[in-house]
């Protein structure tokens, strides 16, 4: 009980670090794709930068989740993300050349990367009774961060240039790490016999992780090529200026937010976790398909709005199964392998749409992440299925991650 007490403060902490993390991630998202176009990049180039992202936490993630497993330790790589986002920050400043903003965020996905831990070790900091309780704070932070560096981005941009956001991330960051250094570490409760890598492999072939995976790989295809991909873009191209893009950021985190809390709970208990996912995806699809023909800022936003509502339904959903099921000592694995494998939407959606944009113009991006969404609604009526979960979004966090 005195351990539970002393983490007490840990939590305050934990959270600021959090905030600040995903806001030195997050400062330059909704000018990133126009800033790489300003630089002289192609759409196909644009694309290779915003898929980058995802294709470093393919390849990290899952190593970073067993290695957390195996040695029972999880601050260090909460080190390894604040360094990894702030030193994204300071590549993007060492040169006016594409390349550089490609090495740049790649430095920034092996920072996403080390999401994985950041949530275990968050839930470590609670009994199992308040599990729910952590991991809506946690995800909560995390929107507020997001939504906070998002809205200011374009201004910052509009008014001290391009590169203000990287400087201000770069500091964020570093402040960061020095907060990082209050952190006690966290350990699982001893085991009757050291953890083997193949007894974590078997983690991988638990048939609903597999599946939800593969759906969240659609999902992440639809927000990178969306919101944090494209539509900023097409913004620009409708006329609007770098600032008024925190509008759009508003009009899809606001939503995103809510949904995320609250909607997976009314809309689960109303049409059960399928029937939610289905309504989610069918949702996204439309938006996505709608983005292209919108004529006013006000109408696109519109669009974000209805897009940042259906995704704030399926993500929660997904990411609680993900882990149902799996024991406590093997989670770091499990979730490292979900998000590798959806990360694989968060690098080949946006490189897929780049080429389809230089085809087809921005339009052919848009079509590619509707399709995603479509296809992921039928998926999700075909493999989940409703199992009588009861007892509400606190209980069920509770049971799939309390200690």
């Amino acid at each position: 009980m005195e351990v539970r007490q002393s983490w007490g403060g840990s939590r305050f902490y934990f959270l600021i670090i959090v905030f600040m993390f995903w806001f030195s991630s997050y400062i330059y998202v909704p000018v990133l794709s126009p800033y790489v176009e300003h630089l002289g990049a192609s759409y196909i180039m644009v694309g290779a930068v915003l898929g980058v992202y995802g294709l470093m936490q393919i390849l990290f993630r899952l190593p970073i989740g067993i290695v957390s497993d195996v040695m029972n330790r999880q601050r260090p790589f909460i080190y390894l993300g604040m360094i990894a986002s702030g030193t994204s920050c300071l590549l993007f400043l060492a040169g006016a050349h594409p390349g550089w903003a490609l090495a740049a965020r790649a430095v920034s996905g092996i920072a996403a990367s080390a999401w994985v831990v950041y949530s275990v070790m968050f839930a470590g900091y609670f009994p199992k009774e308040e599990a729910g309780k952590a991991m809506g704070m946690l995800q909560f932070t995390t929107v507020i961060a997001q939504l906070t560096s998002m809205m200011i981005s374009g201004y910052i941009a509009d008014h001290w240039g391009w590169n203000a956001p990287f400087v201000i991330g770069g500091a964020v960051a570093a402040a960061a790490l020095l907060l990082v250094l209050r952190l006690p570490e966290h350990r699982q409760e001893k085991r009757g016999s050291a953890i083997r890598i193949r007894d974590l492999a078997k983690v991988v072939k638990e048939p609903l992780l597999v599946k939800v995976s593969l759906l969240s790989v659609l999902a992440h295809c639809v927000l990178f090529i969306t919101m944090f991909g494209y539509t900023p873009n097409q913004a620009l191209d409708i006329g609007a200026s770098k600032e008024s893009l925190g509008w759009l950021t508003l009009a899809f985190m606001l939503p995103h937010a809510a949904a995320t809390l609250y909607g997976s709970r009314w809309f689960g208990r109303l049409l059960g976790d399928r029937g939610t996912l289905l309504f989610g995806f069918a949702g996204s699809a439309l938006f996505t398909l709608l983005i292209p023909s919108m004529p006013t800022l006000a109408a696109l936003c519109a669009t974000q709005a209805g897009n940042g509502f259906m995704q704030g339904l399926i993500f929660p959903l997904l990411l609680g199964k993900s882990v149902s099921g799996v024991a406590p000592f093997k989670r770091a694995t499990a979730m490292g392998f979900y998000q590798a494998v959806y990360a694989i939407g968060m690098s080949g959606g946006p490189f897929v749409a780049g080429w389809m944009s230089s085809a087809y113009g921005l339009k052919g991006g848009f079509w590619l992440g509707g399709i995603a969404a479509a296809l992921a609604a039928v998926l999700s009526w075909v493999w989940i299925r409703d199992r009588g979960e009861s007892g509400g979004r606190g209980k069920r966090a509770g049971r799939i991650l309390g200690r």
